[in-house]
């Protein structure tokens, strides 16, 4: 169960008659009570709340409290965002039950400028007057990693790494290349002020099935990924949600030093420029973007950066018109998904080396500054760089059989 679940009401039954608005009042006013519980690190308050006649439900409990001893909180707030109604309690000593959704915001300290937030539907239960949290469903959009055992936190210059399962020193060598990742991504990227604190979370769970359930997500779709980044693309400045770094521990094994360096880049990289990816950003530009700031200044060329479209290229099979967002999905053929990110990756060197690296930053922000995806690159492409969406993928054409020697 999840932590967030633990929604308490600790008052008496005279607190929950004056109608829903008033019991609503008072099932807040102990979110609030147990939030500064956790904070606190006060284990017996966090253990009052949950249903003293569920011993296998309180023992998983004080496992989660334990699990999170560690981590650096900076808050930790529940909101209770609507109730059901009331139905009979079955046993001996039962009163009432109330099903529950409830929202967990949090941060972490020196890290996340805005906070994670995680849903949850709860059953509480009323016993002697007082009410408990009893049970509740799978947590909506994928859990939290303290969920899944004892954290071990290692903190870097600008890196904090979180890990279950996971050796410590395998946990710094994430933290040293993650370090060395946020530099190379500014240089890159020239956020503004409060755009990007340069500084990045990075979680490494047990097993790629771990990850896959801290993404809500089956584990199909992340065999042989490496690591993905969470958070929603939109917003602007503060707004933009907290982003997370979550590492697949298998497919990030067996990649060598270069590799691994590559991949926390690419992925610090959409932690630096996600106040600027919206829903206008097609996939092809922002996974292009984070590969080009991957690679850029290691000497790599495009036969060694994009082994599968050389391999196309000397088949003679060169691309025709830049991916779309179906090219990028995780399920089906991996020579076509890697394909899509190398002609990504090619479409912003061509940028970078035909315009300036200064004009690749300007234009990722002004496709991200239109709002939707209608016109979003055309118009950037007209205003950036003058060209039309026509032009600008024969000349990505005639670049990518250049980089391979074809055409």
């Amino acid at each position: 169960m999840a932590l967030q679940a633990l929604l308490v009401c600790l008052t008496g039954c005279s607190g929950l008659t004056g109608g829903a608005d008033g019991r609503d009042r008072a099932l807040q006013g102990v979110l609030d009570r147990w939030a500064a519980a956790v904070r606190d690190r006060d284990e017996n308050a966090f253990l009052a709340a949950v249903d003293p006649a569920a011993d296998a439900y309180r023992a998983e409990q004080r496992r989660v409290f334990a699990n999170l001893a560690a981590v650096p909180l900076a808050s930790w707030d529940y909101r209770l965002l609507r109730t059901g109604g009331f139905t009979p309690e079955r046993g001996d000593g039962g009163g009432r039950r109330v099903a529950a959704e409830a929202e967990l915001r949090y941060r972490l300290a020196g890290y996340d400028g805005v906070p994670v937030t995680a849903r949850t539907r709860l059953t509480l239960v009323e016993r002697g007057g007082r009410w408990y949290v009893a049970a509740e469903a799978a947590p909506q959009g994928g859990g939290q990693l303290w969920q899944q055992g004892p954290v071990t936190v290692v903190r870097g210059e600008r890196s904090l790494v979180l890990g279950v399962g996971q050796d410590r020193e395998r946990l710094r060598a994430l933290a040293a290349l993650a370090d060395q990742a946020v530099p190379a991504v500014g240089a890159a990227w020239h956020a503004k002020p409060r755009e990007w604190p340069g500084r990045v979370v990075v979680e490494m769970p047990a097993s790629l099935e771990r990850m896959a359930a801290l993404l809500d997500s089956p584990v199909s779709n992340y065999r042989g990924i490496a690591a993905v980044t969470t958070g929603e693309a939109g917003g602007t400045g503060a707004a933009a949600p907290a982003d997370r770094i979550i590492v697949n521990p298998e497919a990030y094994g067996v990649l060598g030093e270069f590799g691994r360096r590559i991949v926390l880049t690419h992925e610090t990289a959409h932690v630096a420029t996600r106040a600027k990816t919206t829903k206008a950003t097609p996939l092809w530009l922002s996974e292009g973007f984070a590969d080009w700031a991957a690679y850029r200044g290691t000497g790599r060329t495009a036969r060694q950066a994009a082994p599968e479209l050389a391999r196309a290229a000397a088949a003679g099979r060169l691309p025709r018109e830049l991916p779309g967002d179906p090219d990028f999905g995780f399920a089906g053929e991996a020579g076509k998904l890697a394909r899509a990110y190398e002609e990504g990756w090619l479409a912003c060197r061509m940028i970078a080396d035909r315009w300036s690296e200064e004009k690749l930053v300007a234009f990722y922000r002004a496709v991200g500054d239109h709002g939707r995806r209608d016109g979003a690159v055309e118009t950037a492409l007209r205003d950036v760089l003058g060209i039309s969406p026509a032009e600008f993928t024969e000349r990505w054409r005639a670049y990518v059989a250049e980089q391979f020697g074809s055409g």
